[in-house]
């Protein structure tokens, strides 16, 4: 046999960790490859700006400054406008949504889908756990307003309340969208999950207790935890000799 018929022989036998990542055949390989570079490009920007909040980086400590008082202006003209965001921001707290998210674990459960539930409360856990961890770190202090609307403790960067709404969305999506069909139910989900993830964030800059940067950096946060523990489930579930899909 010629030099070349054996190197193709010995591809095909041992083909490269590129052809197995693409191989529609190695499935689990190519799943775990994509949800890890989703999650390696989202941590990404996040550390970015992470050392841009840590550098006290010029143009972001404007732009930061700029929004904040242009909401803190509005909200003292507009007291009801205060009021709603106060309502928004406690019913969709970290709190009320892990709660929720604990009943999504409780149904799960009852349905015999032990694998999602703990995928739900591994995902809750680690995004609950990271939050505080990385405002100790990074140390940011909250915006400073002479006549505030609201107040809240501790550090500013990233946002607890946009990183649990993020959290609380994937989730919503993930169990839900399997029975919801298609059409409205469908469209409603997608509808929910947006509006929890960005008001909620939103409500914290227009009371004045998170800068901008600080929501985008939970939602980062979010979407990154959200692609890691989604990989790590796939990878459990899709194990030899298992179906891939639904829960079990």
């Amino acid at each position: 046999m010629s030099t070349s018929g054996t190197r193709t022989l010995d591809t095909a036998r041992h083909p490269s960790w590129r052809r197995r990542r693409l191989d529609p055949d190695q499935a689990l390989g190519l799943r775990l490859t994509l949800a890890a570079t989703a999650a390696f490009l989202v941590l990404v920007p996040f550390a970015l700006l992470a050392l841009l909040v840590l550098g006290v980086w010029a143009p972001l400590h404007r732009l930061d400054t700029t929004v904040t008082e242009a909401l803190h202006d509005y909200a003292l003209d507009h007291p009801a406008w205060v009021t709603l965001m106060r309502v928004w921001t406690e019913v969709f707290a970290p709190m009320p949504l892990r709660a929720a998210a604990l009943l999504v674990v409780i149904w799960l459960l009852r349905r015999g889908a032990r694998r999602l539930a703990l995928w739900v409360t591994t995902t809750m856990v680690v995004g609950g756990s990271l939050g505080p961890l990385l405002k100790l770190l990074v140390g940011r202090d909250r915006p400073e307003l002479l006549d505030p609307v609201a107040r809240a403790a501790g550090y500013s960067f990233p946002s607890g309340h946009a990183l649990n709404a993020t959290l609380a969305a994937g989730v919503l999506l993930l169990v839900f969208l399997p029975y919801a069909g298609r059409g409205v139910s469908r469209v409603a989900l997608w509808v929910a999950a947006v509006l929890v993830t960005v008001v909620t964030g939103l409500s914290r800059v227009a009371l004045g207790v998170h800068f901008t940067s600080d929501v985008i950096g939970g939602w980062m946060l979010g979407v990154a935890v959200l692609a890691a523990t989604t990989a790590a489930f796939t990878s459990w579930r899709a194990a030899p000799g298992e179906a891939a899909g639904g829960p079990s």
